[in-house]
């Protein structure tokens, strides 16, 4: 937007523009929150390691405002921990919930938190909001924009209050998340549990449509949030995610297996469709008895765990978690695809990064996994074991297509997918807000 000022306005207000047409020429000051952000909880804690990186590398100064557990940060970025109860991390001693942390609990926000976890919903986000609001109204840094990693809290509203412009990233619809975990619900009592766990989704709803500008990451994420959320399209403004493909990159020392495939979920939630994957790998043993699959995760009791006891497949399987990205590259090195199974993703890193390693890919078409897979991998319908068996089985019988596939795949990363570039089109939208706000 070009800045023009009128000559008769007040003079006051001609500094105030001023100044704002002087902000491309120095350094921007910028808040992101996100309430909870280890890279171990999913895609947002990724992204907020490498996105404040990709900041600070064009020389801006990052402040990263994190309930617990933490993230894993550039040393140049600040960490601002904002400690929350973190219930789901405490021992479970009644009907499995927490008793009340009497030593921790300092506020009023504080037993919010507990009773609505106890009452079976999701009071983090809120929480966090209320704690947000709370410290930047006392502290003493100023800020020139916030930048809000889907926490989608009333909180931000506050802030906005405050005179700071606010902007908003969503990676996919909670909605999504929420109606196929209804849709899997197989008793009455989980079906309405499922619902009172996702009550927070409200708050986000009402929060991202007062939001301008809202930053999306995938066509995809556009098409489901205006949908979805009622957001109008104007509003909504595309920037991919990158992928580290200095980290994530190929290693030929590496002697590569020819019976193991590998998936990454961060969670045993329908959403990730691990149930299909299991499914298909049993159908795979009948064909290939020594094939292995190795998940980067780590077996809760749940659907995925019980489906792989009735099989009798648990030896075939096998968990790692809490293992590093350099780990993980050796991982994929080692392993003869990489599956994605998941129903919905608003991006996709364990794909991209797979790709990125040179590994051939298999992915579903749920949410924007075509975006980041291209004709760089092998596609199938979401939801359907067999389809997702035929796509492994077309890899695991074809070396000379793994290895295209795994040629092309790092390729389609390092020509589509840079942090870089995701910086440098995040501060124009930061600058463009600070003027929109100073008008």
């Amino acid at each position: 937007m070009s800045l023009a000022f009128d000559q008769a306005m007040p003079q006051n207000q001609e500094k105030d523009e001023a100044s704002v047409a002087q902000l491309p020429e120095r350094p921007l000051r910028i808040l992101m929150p996100s309430y909870r952000s280890h890279p171990f909880t999913g895609g947002q804690g990724v992204y907020m390691r490498y996105v404040s990186k990709s900041l600070v590398d064009l020389g801006h100064e990052v402040h990263v405002i994190s309930g617990p557990p933490y993230p894993d940060l550039d040393p140049r970025v600040d960490l601002i921990k904002l400690p929350s109860l973190d219930l789901y991390a405490k021992p479970k001693v009644f009907l499995g919930l927490p008793a009340f942390p009497w030593s921790e609990a300092k506020t009023w926000t504080d037993v919010l938190e507990y009773l609505i976890h106890i009452s079976g919903g999701f009071g983090e986000p809120y929480t966090f909001g209320r704690r947000l609001a709370d410290y930047v109204a006392n502290t003493s840094n100023r800020y020139d924009v916030v930048h809000d990693n889907q926490t989608l809290a009333y909180g931000l509203l506050e802030l906005r209050k405050m005179g700071l412009p606010i902007v908003g990233t969503i990676h996919h619809p909670i909605t999504k998340d929420r109606d196929i975990a209804i849709a899997h619900a197989d008793t009455l009592t989980l079906n309405l549990l499922t619902r009172r766990w996702y009550h927070f989704l409200r708050m986000q709803m009402k929060v991202a449509r007062q939001l301008d500008p809202v930053i999306v990451v995938s066509e995809s994420t556009r098409r489901d949030v205006q949908s979805e959320f009622g957001i109008d399209e104007d509003k909504l403004t595309l920037v991919y995610h990158g992928i580290d493909t200095e980290k994530f990159r190929p290693m030929p020392e590496v002697q590569r297996r020819s019976n193991r495939l590998i998936t990454t979920t961060s969670a045993d939630v329908p959403i990730k469709g691990l149930l299909y994957l299991v499914r298909a790998y049993a159908k795979l043993l009948k064909k290939y008895p020594d094939l292995e699959l190795l998940t980067i995760g780590k077996l809760r009791e749940g659907p995925a765990e019980r489906l792989i006891r009735e099989l009798g497949i648990g030896k075939n399987i096998s968990f790692v978690s809490g293992v590093d990205d350099d780990e993980i590259v050796k991982l994929y090195a080692e392993s003869t695809v990489a599956v994605c199974p998941s129903l919905y993703e608003g991006f996709g890193f364990p794909p991209g990064e797979a790709m990125a390693c040179g590994v051939p890919v298999v992915s579903t078409r749920g949410g924007s996994l075509p975006e980041v897979v291209g004709d760089a991998g092998v596609l199938v319908e979401p939801g359907d074991a067999d389809a997702l068996a035929d796509g492994i089985n077309s890899l695991l019988s074809d070396p000379a297509r793994r290895e295209e596939l795994s040629r092309q795949g790092r390729e389609r990363i390092l020509r589509e997918f840079e942090w870089s570039l995701t910086g440098e089109n995040l501060v124009k939208i930061y600058r463009q807000a600070i003027a929109n706000a100073h008008r």
